[in-house]
């Protein structure tokens, strides 16, 4: 059985994409940074960088598939070209390897915030959207990323993209922006939320969506993998439940978190560190960012569970590892 090669898995989705395959009965290899560390994974390891076109060939040599899920994926960034560099040249040295390679398929891990939303509030694939109606840098770059899947696929290169939306759970290496919501509020650097919402899904599902998309999906196709959409406030109390800490009551008017993000991002402009509150983040929770993932569950079988187990695994894995 050829490897199959998983990009991204020094980071929590790509990691437990990883996992996933390997215990299913996969061969995994996997492209780290030099430097970077692979925890707890029983793969091969073949170091380069996406954005080195000679190193990701060498990578997708001899493997049978590729699950694309390195990513670029932070709300601010000193240099914002450095995400596009990654996310968008980056998958286009994957893409072109694949097909000069002539994988049997490619797996690649696109992002709900690049789907549209509707007036109803509730987006899926079909959603019209466009690139002006990005918010932010992380969501041009992956929005014009998916862009150049699907010129892959229409020339023939066997693709499938998977939308996750907010993956929770352990390994949370970084952590990510929704790991790092979890963190503060486990840290008690919570004490108020705004009027927003996410659709929120256990990462073990995710991952086995990834597979599901392998064995099931259709060329060309994009798949949402979420579960439950819910408002930040309904968030925290399920989060206040599984870790025995006070949820927040306070909620702020938005005006307020955008003065805040204002001045955060500011201050990291000059400081160079990443700021508290991303400006970024901000403008994105002007809207809801609810989804379906009806599509995956008829064409995939995909079938998500609720978020509280992962939930619990994630407070567990922080406090368990000294981040809080």
């Amino acid at each position: 059985m050829k490897p199959a090669l998983v990009t991204g898995a020094t980071g929590f989705l790509g990691w437990h994409v990883a996992r996933c395959l390997l215990e299913s009965g996969h061969r995994v290899r996997v492209l780290a940074r030099p430097g970077s560390a692979v925890r707890e994974l029983d793969a091969e390891v073949v170091r380069g960088d996406l954005r080195d076109p000679a190193s990701v060939r060498s990578a997708v040599s001899g493997c049978g598939v590729v699950f694309h899920v390195a990513a670029d994926y932070r709300l601010w960034a000193p240099d914002p070209r450095e995400l596009y560099r990654t996310n968008v040249d980056g998958t286009r040295n994957v893409m072109a390897a694949a097909r000069a390679c002539a994988v049997e398929r490619v797996v690649y891990t696109s992002t709900v915030g690049v789907i549209g939303i509707p007036a109803s509030g509730i987006g899926d694939e079909d959603t019209p959207v466009r690139l002006r109606d990005m918010v932010g840098h992380y969501k041009r770059s992956k929005f014009l990323a998916e862009v150049v899947v699907r010129q892959e696929a229409l020339a023939g290169l066997p693709v499938v993209i998977v939308n996750p939306t907010a993956p929770i759970g352990d390994h949370d290496f970084k952590p990510t922006p929704t790991g790092r919501i979890v963190l503060d509020f486990l840290r008690g650097a919570m004490p108020a939320y705004v009027d927003t919402g996410l659709n929120f899904v256990d990462v073990r599902d995710v991952a086995k969506g990834h597979l599901l998309a392998l064995e099931r999906g259709r060329d060309g196709e994009r798949y949402i993998l979420g579960s439950e959409n819910l408002t930040l406030e309904e968030f925290f109390r399920k989060l206040a439940a599984v870790s025995g800490l006070a949820a927040p009551r306070r909620r702020i008017p938005y005006w307020a978190a955008f003065v805040a993000a204002l001045a955060s991002t500011g201050w990291a402009r000059l400081s160079g560190r990443p700021p508290r509150a991303p400006l970024e983040g901000v403008l994105m929770a002007r809207k809801k960012m609810f989804a379906s993932s009806e599509k995956a569950r008829r064409e995939l079988g995909y079938r998500p569970r609720p978020i509280e187990g992962a939930l619990r695994r994630a407070v567990e894995w922080f406090r368990e590892h000294g981040y809080c």
